[in-house]
């Protein structure tokens, strides 16, 4: 399958690491002008460095915004004001038991993880409509399913992720305009790498030896038994994005290792 996204703009939010930064990859290896973003000017110049170092030929821009606000949001849309492929990709996460989690801390995982994409996405689709043809995708997480105990908040946020997804492909029926969901399981992204650094170091094992215990231990029902890299993340969104994926809106595509124990 050649994925061919030339003529195409996407934004991919909380771009400038992890997951978001291998997704802006995948996206401009497939032909796609994309704009990354993060919410240091610097953070946003060196990642766009790292993507062209990595995609010589890609045609990429930076904009650096905090998406945590509605202002931020705005002056996004303000720099950017038209998109053809949005990647919802910024978050938080953390572990944090539930009763010490404080008001504030919950509402600022609400704003930047689900508010974020709810307002790009009302600011981007009313032109791909118009245009016939539109990709947005919301980065979930099995946590959206599998609401951990020592992340509610984070559970809670991501399983809002689904609801909006699912609940804006149905509002976009007919449209050309496609919603989806994404859903990665524990993926060796650099938060994940600083999390294990310290037993990685006790060890003296490799990151992805390390990680893949880490899985086996908190993630038991895993059917990979590892954790997935930030690219084969990418990869499902890349597809999620492309023309091929025509006739799939409002799914919530997994690709959590098997981690959720559902056939369905």
């Amino acid at each position: 399958m050649h994925i061919d996204l030339n003529g195409k703009t996407a934004l991919v939010t909380g771009s400038t690491g992890g997951i978001g930064l291998a997704i802006a990859k995948g996206l401009a290896t497939a032909g796609a002008t994309v704009i990354v973003n993060g919410r240091a000017q610097e953070r946003v110049d060196a990642a766009l460095a790292d993507l062209k170092q990595t995609v010589p030929e890609a045609d990429a821009r930076g904009a650096a915004a905090d998406l945590g606000s509605a202002e931020g949001c705005d002056a996004l849309v303000a720099a950017e004001p038209r998109v053809d492929i949005l990647v919802n990709n910024v978050g938080l996460f953390g572990p944090h038991d539930f009763y010490d989690i404080p008001d504030e801390e919950w509402q600022r995982f609400f704003d930047v993880n689900v508010m974020s994409g709810v307002r790009l996405s009302r600011a981007y689709t009313p032109a791909m409509v118009e245009a016939g043809w539109g990709r947005v995708i919301f980065i979930s997480s099995e946590s959206g399913l599998n609401i951990p105990a020592d992340m509610i908040h984070y559970g809670f946020s991501k399983t809002a992720n689904l609801s909006v997804s699912r609940g804006l492909a149905k509002r976009l029926a007919g449209t050309g305009v496609t919603v989806n969901a994404v859903l990665p399981g524990p993926t060796l992204s650099e938060g994940v790498q600083s999390m294990l650094a310290d037993s990685q170091a006790e060890s003296g094992r490799s990151i992805e030896a390390v990680a893949a215990d880490f899985v086996k231990k908190e993630r038991p029902s895993s059917i990979i038994q590892r954790a997935a890299t930030v690219d084969e993340v990418a990869n499902m969104v890349v597809y999620a994005a492309s023309p091929q994926a025509s006739a799939t809106t409002g799914a919530a595509l997994r690709v959590d290792g098997g981690v959720v124990d559902t056939i369905a």
